[in-house]
């Protein structure tokens, strides 16, 4: 367990400043509603049921993308989330914001604009640094405590993440506190059983890493994706490259890590499963599938693994006390190409194992093939900082809280 304070710990009815993380994805302008509004809103009710004042902080995008937008939408979807009005103001920590922190009464909620907007906020820079901004220095004596929820950003050194805690009473969110327990449980909890980790995506390189770290806690891990066919063409089999060199896909990250991939098959290759059959899109546009010893040479982009692969999967998932997925096995936003990743993420939603589903876009899966998130241990929302994790490195943000409980 973490050594931070948590809501029970905070005293009701307070003037609170909350920091989420609703980082959205924008489509023609449009912020799309996602489950972290959704996450979030848990902890917002929460906190207006109790009677606090509640501002807001939240980032979105970065300065010269399309992404980077205002969150005025931002409040608006949250609001939907909570049915409960969220007021927002076009200002940070300017004079209109400070003025719209001062009306608020308890059960009020108001979100301030984009934090990476104010040019302090970005920049990684040690906590100190970032508790002496001028940001930080004029927020926070508008409030009575700090409440970080947005464990997805605590990999991040940013001043509305790590500079308040330093000169103002601090606390864990419902999503930093349960993202939290859940991510390290790989390392902190003991399992009786078998643990398995799925490991896909096309981040081979932070996979690969977690691997390397997890080596003494997993007793098998199944690959696919990027990872998996670059283990595979460790294994001798032609696959694991790039037929554009334009993609990059593949072999800048073999490049990056055969070292480490071929001493990881030599020394703990009896706890590496890979796949048997590959899946391809055949000139029809069908699925199509290979074995794997019946490739000759690499003349398709493999896109999933294979039915057999797949049911292979599962069938070790079923044994298994533990499982944690980081990364999907295949291409699944592309129906003929979701087999491996939902026949998996089926096998766990059935199966009575503790199960953390996370990394980037997998946990999308779980909702765009009708599975409910009750059906598994914690379906996460962060992706950095879940690999952070996986991986036992520390994450600033959660550090940060630790001090100031340590306070």
């Amino acid at each position: 367990m973490a050594a931070f304070d948590t809501l029970d710990d905070l005293a009701d009815g307070q003037r609170v400043l909350v920091r989420l993380d609703l980082n959205s994805p924008v489509e023609d302008g449009e912020v799309q509603d996602n489950r972290r509004f959704s996450r979030h809103a848990g902890t917002v009710a929460e906190l207006v049921e109790r009677d606090f004042a509640v501002a807001l902080l939240a980032h979105q995008g970065r300065p010269g993308r399309d992404t980077f937008v205002s969150l005025d939408q931002h409040a608006d979807i949250l609001a939907a989330h909570l049915d409960h009005p969220v007021e927002f103001v076009a200002d940070t920590y300017g004079e209109d914001a400070l003025a719209a922190i001062d009306d608020l009464d308890g059960g009020d909620v108001l979100l301030l604009e984009n934090t990476r907007m104010c040019e302090e906020e970005l920049p990684e820079e040690e906590p100190e640094v970032k508790a002496e901004t001028e940001f930080v220095r004029t927020l926070a004596p508008a409030f009575d405590a700090y409440v970080n929820d947005a464990y997805s950003a605590a990999h991040r050194s940013h001043a509305s993440l790590v500079g308040f805690p330093l000169v103002m009473d601090a606390y864990a969110g419902r999503v930093m506190e349960t993202e939290y327990e859940a991510n390290t449980a790989i390392a902190a909890r003991e399992f009786d059983g078998q643990v398995t980790m799925v490991v896909g995506g096309t981040k081979a390189t932070d996979v690969i890493d977690v691997m390397s770290h997890l080596g003494e806690k997993v007793d098998d891990f199944l690959l696919g994706g990027i990872a998996g066919e670059l283990f595979l063409r460790a294994a001798g089999y032609p696959v694991g490259f790039d037929l554009d060199p334009e993609a990059d896909l593949y072999d800048s990250q073999w490049e990056a890590n055969h070292d480490l991939i071929e001493e990881m098959l030599d020394e703990r290759g009896d706890q590496i499963t890979l796949a048997t059959d590959l899946a391809y899109e055949d000139p029809d546009g069908e699925r199509a599938e290979v074995a794997v010893e019946a490739v000759d040479e690499k003349d398709v982009s493999f896109l999933d693994v294979g039915t057999d692969t797949a049911e292979g999967y599962a069938d070790v998932v079923r044994e298994s006390e533990a499982v944690f997925v980081k990364g999907a096995l295949g291409v699944f936003e592309d129906e003929r190409f979701s087999v491996g990743t939902v026949t998996v993420l089926e096998a766990i939603a059935e199966t009575d194992c503790f199960s953390v589903v996370g990394g980037g876009d997998t946990s999308r899966a779980v909702e765009m093939y009708g599975m409910s998130e009750e059906e598994f241990g914690h379906v996460s929302i962060a992706g950095g900082a879940y690999i952070r994790a996986l991986t036992g490195a520390d994450l600033v943000g959660v550090e940060v809280l630790e001090r100031a409980a340590a306070r």
